[in-house]
């Protein structure tokens, strides 16, 4: 490879270098003089290109030779630095086994510079704590203490006005972790209910397929229990229909009663429902009205035995007076909900929603406009989670029982706290990475336990007005280098990115913050920032952290090159940051001029706007967090 060719190279790989300090380079690695670099010579001017001279002083600082880490100097980064406490003795001895690549260095227990690097780029050195990778939280506690990872619209694929509706959009979010989604069922031809987004020019799939594929996808990526969130907008005759596919095609995955029959006092768990599919959306009346009429149709159906012939006189009863479904709305002064005797025929049996009338003939014949028609079959499927309208906290509290469940309006929900908000999975962007981010963690089951003062309800906890007993903490990131950074678009050749990083963190409205660094000319392979940034935070159990990898643009808005978020309580930290550098960026043009090393050193693998992996992209940084509230946030 001659020179030139060297040249277009370093354009391809995203770096904008020096022509005489890659001429250097490339003379240094052409041990035989003849203009060219071939094989182990272009192997040599590679590792020159790709030397980290920051990852080095931290290895320097460490080392008594400069050359190696002994099993206690090693020891010694892992305690001080990397905040490993008690087992860094084992750990050493894992890590130098796992990446040192010689094999006499690991008879010796020693790790070299190479070993060293490839242990602060592997999973052991990454911001998100491994620990937090499986599942680690406690499943036994009630559904409604953990935040469930929910897809809205889950039936499109493209926009939500002509865009597409697919099987697939159902199979993309079960296999990303949902365990919650949508679906929105119209009346359909040849008495089919079908799914589309309602009043659009969305395209239609039949009712049965989403249920099928649900069947079969819903528990490929976690056994915990998968949520179908019903929208329901057809006629009784079609309702019948979603019913029996519900019924027929989920069979035991599908939850029709309380798990031991009996009323219960709480959720379930969602390790008590494993591999269960529940059903979200109205219904005719309350649990315990159900429980109660089931024990009623079983001492009822052994009292009819042999009295059919009483029928003739229960219609004759019915031609001169309605039945009610229960005496206990008489007693209502609310709406109250009425039903025609079971041996009514299709076209009649109806249910219909109105004011209370002390006139037996206007309830079947009321004057006033019915809401839609709810049928039994398909209420009777709805045991946990029934639907029920939102008007405020304060009534929900007082009047709705611990298995009904409300939404609110987008703007309200964008400020309060629940634990189930659905997302457009179809669509990426800011929102989708803080989802993802969210529920990466706990095995990425799609459940996650919410912290101890939202589950506890004589909790004081007010997002507005943190108090104690949550302990604030200030964050120090030191943002030191990136790697590799892709361009923004590939199809300009000479186009080199002008890197800059972004730290934001969401949380309650006043820890919802960002910080930058300077952006970088020209060098998206291995930029140096060396910035120290400061961050407040009240309520860091409710925090996420998103790393984002701009390429600046002074004329436009940046563009977007890569991004990582994580919760707050899943990152890897390292030792107190050493007060001179604490208050403020580090000294150009490397960060390591104190005699004391920087501590808590990670890799930060960055993702596409769809959430894949851009490997080998990265930005190292140090991590410290200190309880309190320090200094200025500068």
């Amino acid at each position: 490879m001659s020179f030139p060719e060297v040249q277009r190279l370093l354009h391809l790989m995203n770096v904008e270098m020096d022509q005489e300090y890659a001429l250097q380079l490339f003379q240094a690695a052409d041990t035989s003089q003849s203009g060219t670099l071939e094989g182990e010579e272009f192997v040599e001017f590679y590792k020159a290109l790709t030397k980290r001279p920051e990852v080095q002083e931290v290895f320097e600082n460490f080392s008594a030779d400069g050359q190696k880490l002994t099993l206690l100097e090693f020891v010694d980064f892992l305690r001080e630095e990397q905040k490993e406490g008690e087992r860094a003795s084992d750990l050493a001895l894992e890590l130098i086994d796992r990446y040192e690549p010689s094999d006499s260095g690991k008879v010796r227990h020693v790790l070299s510079l190479d070993g060293f690097l490839s242990y602060l780029c592997s999973k052991d050195g990454d911001v998100f704590n491994p620990a937090c990778l499986p599942i680690y939280q406690d499943m036994t506690q009630p559904l409604n203490h953990y935040y469930i990872n929910s897809s809205h619209n889950t039936y499109l694929v493209g926009d939500q006005l002509c865009g597409q509706s697919s099987v697939e959009g159902y199979i993309r979010a079960l296999k990303r972790g949902c365990r919650c989604v949508e679906v929105d069922i119209w009346d359909g031809p040849s008495g089919e209910p079908i799914v589309y987004h309602g009043h659009t020019l969305t395209s239609r799939i039949p009712f049965k397929d989403v249920v099928a594929t649900v069947a079969q996808y819903a528990f490929q990526t976690s056994d915990y229990p998968v949520i179908l969130s019903l929208e329901n907008h057809c006629t009784w005759e079609q309702q019948q229909v979603m019913a029996l596919h519900l019924t027929e095609i989920l069979g035991e995955q599908l939850l029709s009663t309380t798990l031991d029959g009996l009323l219960p006092t709480q959720l379930p768990s969602p390790e008590e429902l494993r591999r269960k599919i529940l059903v979200k959306g109205k219904k005719l009346q309350t649990l315990e009205e159900d429980l109660e009429e089931e024990e009623e149709e079983e001492v009822l159906e052994s009292q009819l035995e042999g009295e059919q012939e009483a029928k003739p006189e229960l219609e004759a009863q019915f031609e001169s007076e309605p039945q009610e479904l229960s005496p206990r709305s008489k007693d209502k002064k609310k709406d109250k909900v009425v039903m025609c005797p079971p041996f009514c025929t299709p076209i009649c049996c109806q249910i219909m929603v109105q004011a209370p009338s002390s006139k037996h003939e206007s309830l079947l014949f009321p004057k006033q406009k019915c809401k839609p028609i709810m049928c039994p079959s398909l209420s009777a499927l709805v045991v946990y989670l029934k639907a029920v309208s939102f008007h405020s906290f304060t009534h929900s509290r007082e009047h709705y029982r611990f298995y009904e469940t409300s939404s609110f309006s987008e703007t309200k929900a964008k400020s309060l706290i629940k634990e189930a908000v659905a997302m457009n999975v179809q669509t990426a962007g800011l929102e989708m990475d803080i989802c993802d981010g969210l529920f990466r963690q706990n095995g990425g089951c799609g459940y996650v336990l919410k912290p101890d003062f939202l589950r506890d309800t004589q909790s004081s906890f007010h997002p507005e007005r943190p108090i104690s007993p949550f302990k604030a903490q200030t964050l120090l990131i030191q943002v030191i280098s990136g790697q590799q950074l892709p361009k923004e678009d590939m199809t300009k050749e000479r186009s080199i990115v002008d890197p800059l990083v972004r730290v934001e963190i969401f949380g309650v409205r006043p820890d919802t913050t960002r910080q930058e660094t300077n952006y970088v000319e020209n060098n998206g392979f291995n930029p140096y920032w060396g910035q120290t940034l400061c961050f407040q935070v009240l309520v860091p159990e409710l925090a996420l952290l998103r790393f984002v990898v701009n390429d600046y643009n002074w004329k436009t808005r940046h563009d977007f090159i890569g991004q990582y978020t994580l919760p707050w309580t899943c990152m890897q930290q390292g030792g107190p940051v050493p007060q001179a550098l604490a208050s403020g960026p580090a000294p150009a043009p490397f960060l390591m001029l104190s005699s004391c090393p920087f501590p808590g050193y990670r890799h930060i693998h960055l993702l596409s706007k769809d959430g894949t992996s851009l490997h080998p992209a990265s930005i190292f940084v140090h991590i410290c967090i200190r309880e309190g509230l320090e200094g200025d946030e500068s």
